[in-house]
């Protein structure tokens, strides 16, 4: 189980969203470059980014941001946001990105994610976000009426780098992750499972810990890490003492 700090790029800065509005982005800092390395020297052993202009409007908006992100930090990264073809996520490869997380895709076309896991393996992650189990895409603003446990199932034979399962009703709403969405979700899924959404205080991480035992091998950390409500040290040796057992 590891701990990986989000950064969400929005017009060129770090923010972080409520639920995915775009009308509630508080802007954290004007350099994610600068972010990421000051992750890194937190600890961070994986980074998380994603474009937010990008999941809106269907392609990168943000790449010069994302290359500065890779030239800045040694650690990998993964990004998504607005990635929906091959030779996208060809350039975000060769770029240096370590994975590329496809999920508007996924619901809209699971048959070419299939071949596009097939042709990257261990290369792409699958994300799901789902509102009330319901999946929803182009950056949260439309509902599939897909079961996100069902989505799931159609690609787990193909091996993705992990699904990175997105509760949207707690995303940085500071309410805590819904762990037991999130064990369902694992637990019905043979590929790994990142959690994200709602993490709000180091008693969020360490419930969140048990879920290793379902399948689930990293935790993703946004907005509570910018308002200080995480100390993300703190939150990696939480972690590490909790594979050490």
């Amino acid at each position: 189980m590891i701990i990986i700090p989000a950064i969400d790029i929005k017009d060129g800065s770090c923010v972080r969203l409520r639920q995915g509005r775009f009308d509630s982005a508080t802007v954290f800092n004007h350099d994610p470059a600068g972010q990421a390395r000051q992750w890194e020297e937190y600890g961070a052993s994986r980074i998380h980014v994603v474009d937010l202009n990008g999941s809106s409007n269907g392609k990168p908006s943000n790449l010069n941001c994302i290359i500065e992100i890779v030239k800045a930090v040694r650690v990998p990264i993964q990004v998504g946001g607005g990635i929906r073809d091959h030779d996208t996520i060809r350039m975000y490869l060769d770029i240096g990105v370590n994975t590329v997380i496809l999920g508007t895709l996924a619901a809209k076309d699971p048959t070419k994610v299939i071949e596009l896991l097939n042709l990257f393996p261990g290369r792409i992650a699958v994300g799901i976000d789902a509102r009330a189990g319901i999946v929803a895409v182009e950056g949260w603003k439309e509902s599939t009426h897909i079961k996100a446990l069902e989505l799931a199932a159609r690609f787990d034979s193909a091996t993705p780098a992990s699904f990175i399962y997105t509760d949207i009703d707690r995303d940085g709403m500071m309410q805590g992750p819904n762990i037991e969405s999130t064990r369902e979700f694992a637990r019905s899924a043979l590929s790994p499972v990142i959690l994200s959404g709602g993490v709000a205080s180091i008693d969020d991480v360490a419930s969140a810990l048990p879920l290793q035992n379902d399948g689930v091998n990293g935790i993703i950390v946004g907005r509570a890490l910018y308002d200080g409500r995480v100390d993300l040290r703190k939150a990696i040796e939480l972690a590490e003492k909790n594979n050490a057992r």
